[in-house]
C-alpha cells in the first residue's frame, strides 16, 4: 500500500521494478536476466526503493492517516445509518431524513 501513495517519489527504473517484482511476481534472478544486470542489483534498488517508501510514512503518516479515515468514514455511515432507521420508526421526519441522506452523500465524497 505503501507504494500506492509514495510511488511518484521513486525513479522510473525503481517503479519498472518494483512493478515486475511485486506486481508481476518475477524473481529477483528472473528480473536480473530480462534487464541485463545482476540479481543483487535488482535487490539493491528493491531495497532501496522499499526504504524510501518506508522513510516517507514515517515522515508523513500519510498512509496511516488514510486507514483511520477509510474506518471512521465506515463508522460514520453506519450510525448514519442508523439514525435514519431510528427516524423511521420513531420520528418519520422529512427533515431529519435529509439531513442524513446529505451526510451520507458528503461521506461519499469523502471516500474518493
Amino acid at each position: 500500500m505503501l507504494y500506492d501513495f509514495y510511488s511518484g517519489l521513486l525513479t522510473d527504473k525503481q517503479r519498472h521494478y518494483f512493478a515486475l517484482y511485486y506486481e508481476d511476481n518475477l524473481s529477483l534472478s528472473e528480473i536480473a536476466e530480462n534487464e541485463g544486470i545482476t540479481r543483487q542489483g535488482v535487490r539493491d534498488i528493491l531495497v532501496r526503493s522499499e526504504k524510501i517508501l518506508e522513510e516517507m510514512e514515517e515522515s508523513t503518516g500519510m498512509y496511516r492517516k488514510y486507514v483511520t479515515q477509510a474506518a471512521d468514514i465506515t463508522e460514520m455511515e453506519r450510525l448514519v445509518e442508523g439514525i435514519n432507521a431510528l427516524n423511521q420508526k420513531r420520528f418519520r421526519s422529512e427533515d431529519l431524513l435529509n439531513f442524513c441522506n446529505q451526510l451520507y452523500d458528503r461521506l461519499q465524497v469523502m471516500k474518493l
